[in-house]
């Protein structure tokens, strides 16, 4: 049996799932399907590519939630969707023992994953590791332990532009015809 965990980011563009999924599904096809469990926290971005991948490939899905308000945190639209089935399809979920999300759980929910793994799969820039329980983090402490780690992240594959946020709603400014209108841009 092929244990194979994710870690991943959460914010990859629209135009990086294609690219990132067919990578996914490449190396995961190198597993007989019946042999192949893929371990997933089931968040947005990397670990939904992965876990759909994984589906596809006749694979097993574990999820690994890293609190019990894991799922109350998303957003309601195509995550939660994506969340919900991919849930109902895991062969076998494992909550950690934490009330709320946080760096605590994530870094609880990465452990088990590299404690259970043979092989630790990263959607990774491989940019600085930022906060304990994130992608960099997971990766180095897999390497640490002697986990192989295999980097997805394949032409085409990007985040938002950090310099650049993503603005929600509509902005608004003055028309300059009429002072007292906003007009939306």
């Amino acid at each position: 049996m092929a244990t194979i965990a994710v870690t991943g980011h959460v914010n990859l563009t629209g135009a990086s799932v294609a690219p990132v999924e067919e990578a996914l599904r490449a190396l995961l096809a190198r597993y007989p399907a019946g042999e192949l469990t893929g371990m997933s926290c089931l968040a947005p971005g990397a670990d939904t590519v992965f876990g759909n991948a994984v589906l596809a490939l006749g694979g097993r899905l574990v999820a690994v939630l890293p609190s019990d308000d894991h799922r109350a945190r998303m957003r309601e639209g195509p995550d939660a969707v994506a969340f919900d089935r991919l849930l109902e399809a895991a062969v076998e979920v494992e909550v950690m023992p934490y009330r709320r999300a946080g760096t605590d759980a994530y870094a609880a929910a990465n452990r088990l994953l590299l404690g259970r793994a043979e092989l630790l799969v990263a959607v990774w820039d491989g940019g600085p590791g930022g906060r304990q329980g994130g992608t960099g983090h997971a990766v180095a402490a897999a390497r640490a332990r002697g986990l192989p780690v295999e980097v997805v992240w394949p032409a085409g594959a990007a985040r938002p532009d950090p310099a650049r946020p993503a603005t929600r709603g509509k902005r608004r400014s003055r028309s300059p015809n009429r002072p007292d209108r906003q007009d939306t841009t």
